[in-house]
């Protein structure tokens, strides 16, 4: 059968390759969010202060609902995170439960994770999605103190139906497990897919070459040649060069510190003689903390990274966005640009 007129072309390789690069974009983004997340948090207590407002508001929270007698806040690892649960129901010989917030329940996992599908949903303008962040931010954090808030009850519930058996404590671990390994990914998904419905979704077609009403924008970069008319620190490789020095640097900071490597023997030493002392401890601390300066140091120089993946662009006069401009229209404007100036002088 012949082809019609109006039937549409084929795509290229070339525009096949285009927009799988345009959707890989997002496991990508999410990918490199979780690395550099998980690289922040590898030493305890990473948000050590946005822990202890949590704890703070859940503590609160908890004793205007059920009674200033039900709840107690006190210190964990130096910081006051830890929580009490008391009731003559609960087991042990405290009649109490004890938990505390963690980095991890802290909720800024969720928050990046939903923040960075916002920012790199293509087709909205750049200050509608900073406005979403903001939003959905805040939607994270009162969902996330609404779930630490509901330990309690849960907790309370399955003791006085079993008072004093630990197995009462099995409806609120279930809970927790549920909503941490998968509950919040759904909540999170679709709240992005209720904003961008909201925002237009799929009917947000445009031309990407032309700003419109958009005054400035954040885009994934897409030059990354070193150029002479930029200084030092605006190339796109600079962060790449912070990022392998720090990189260089947490790994002196471990392998020439004479302190730490005698606490790795140690440890290890330990751990060989299935040993159990002060010393042990000590070592493993001093250890711990050696190894938590490290990573600490390799978050900052992946952070270096994910910025210098990014640039912040304004439009041209005539509306298009300096990103969308090829190697022979970017010459050609600067050529325009330096005839310009030496009219003028």
């Amino acid at each position: 059968m012949a082809r019609g007129t109006d039937a549409p072309e084929d795509l290229s390789w070339s525009e096949v390759g285009a927009l799988g690069l345009r959707y890989a974009k997002f496991p990508v983004a999410l990918l490199l969010v979780e690395a550099f997340y998980w690289f922040l948090t590898e030493p305890s207590d990473t948000l050590a202060p946005l822990q202890v407002v949590e704890a703070w508001l859940w503590h609160g929270i908890t004793q205007l609902i059920w009674g200033s007698d039900a709840v107690s806040l006190s210190m964990h690892n130096g910081w006051l995170t830890r929580i009490d649960f008391h009731h003559p129901a609960f087991p042990g010989s405290f009649d109490s439960v004890g938990l505390y917030v963690s980095d991890e329940c802290a909720g800024v996992h969720e928050m990046i994770f939903l923040s960075t599908l916002i920012l790199i949903t293509e087709d909205v303008p750049q200050r509608d999605r900073l406005r979403a962040v903001a939003v959905g931010c805040g939607l994270v954090f009162v969902l996330n103190l609404a779930r630490l808030v509901a330990f309690y009850p849960l907790a309370l519930g399955g003791c006085l139906e079993a008072p004093n058996d630990v197995a009462c404590l099995n409806g609120m671990w279930a809970f927790h497990r549920h909503v941490y390994e998968w509950g919040f990914l759904i909540v999170l998904i679709g709240l992005w897919l209720a904003w961008f419905t909201w925002v237009g979704g799929p009917r947000r077609v445009k031309d990407r070459s032309l700003a419109g009403s958009e005054a400035w924008r954040i885009v994934l970069r897409r030059d990354w040649a070193w150029r002479s008319t930029r200084p030092v620190w605006k190339q796109p490789l600079a962060g790449i060069a912070v990022a392998v020095v720090l990189a260089v640097l947490a790994a002196l900071l471990v392998t020439n510190n004479a302190e730490a490597m005698a606490a790795r023997d140690i440890v290890a030493e330990c751990a060989f003689s299935d040993l159990v002392s002060d010393r042990c401890a000590q070592a493993q601390l001093d250890w711990n903390d050696a190894i938590d300066g490290a990573w600490s140091l390799a978050s900052l120089g992946l952070l270096g990274v994910v910025v210098s993946a990014f640039v912040y662009e304004r439009p041209l006069a005539d509306g298009r966005w300096p990103s969308s401009l090829t190697d022979e229209e970017r010459e050609a404007l600067a050529s325009e640009a330096k005839a310009a100036r030496d009219e003028t002088e």
